[in-house]
């Protein structure tokens, strides 16, 4: 038996609020479980200095965790003066995601900017900024059509991740924080709508794996991206 009560392929309860912010061009306010993320994209007119003349726009990231998102306060990096590795490890992975369901050609020379703030942890905080990320980024691409700013949409697919891991020797879909401190092996994947792979993280936390654990939470992983996918249809409908 799972801690939540949970059957090993249920994904927890999902909730996608868009529009909560009054300024970003897209946002949204992802829930999944205990795991709440607020997601906001940003359009700026000018892409990175890197891609000047190429006609190419960009999609990036930023990701933080408020201080008492967790249940003692974490001090805000700020504060420290510099992010931890653990923030731009995961930034980096957002904006990965994000991009590869992008044509940057029909972005034109543009980025967008896409915050995902942490307002309560409880595991699967990259899994639910990808996922709400993706809402966010979808709304702010719409703006961007209405105006006619674009004539195509930029938008190739979907993007949705879940974690997965084996917990008490058996293996489950988006674990929540009980389930992942304990897990014997923890991984992360990010899909597209058509079910292809976009990432996949997994390692051994307590013990290693076989193929066939491999393959039976690559299952799992595509049915729950599924679900996620429906609710970002439908959030965004």
């Amino acid at each position: 038996m799972r801690p939540s009560g949970r059957n090993l392929g249920d994904i927890r309860s999902i909730s996608i609020e868009t529009a909560v912010t009054k300024h970003a061009e897209g946002s949204c306010l992802i829930k999944m479980g205990d795991t709440h993320v607020l997601c906001t994209a940003t359009i700026e007119d000018r892409a990175p200095s890197f891609l000047k003349g190429t006609g190419l726009g960009w999609v990036t990231a930023e990701y933080g965790m408020l201080p008492r998102a967790t249940n003692s306060r974490n001090r805000r990096e700020a504060a420290a003066g510099k992010q931890s590795g653990r923030t731009q490890e995961i930034q980096r992975l957002i904006g990965r995601s994000l991009r590869a369901g992008v044509d940057r050609s029909a972005l034109g020379e543009r980025q967008i900017v896409v915050d995902c703030d942490v307002l309560q942890a409880d595991g699967g905080t990259r899994c639910a900024s990808i996922t709400g990320g993706w809402v966010a980024l979808r709304l702010a691409v719409n703006k961007l059509l209405k105006s006619g700013l674009i004539v195509s949409d930029p938008i190739l697919d979907h993007v949705a991740a879940i974690s997965c891991g084996i917990y008490a020797g058996q293996p489950v879909a988006d674990l929540d924080y009980a389930e992942d401190s304990e897990a014997g092996v923890d991984g992360n994947f990010i899909m597209t709508g058509a079910g292809r792979l976009v990432e996949v993280q997994m390692s051994a936390e307590g013990a290693t794996f076989s193929r066939e654990q491999m393959n039976q939470l690559l299952d799992l992983a595509e049915a729950g991206v599924a679900q996620l996918v429906a609710a970002q249809k439908a959030a965004v409908a």
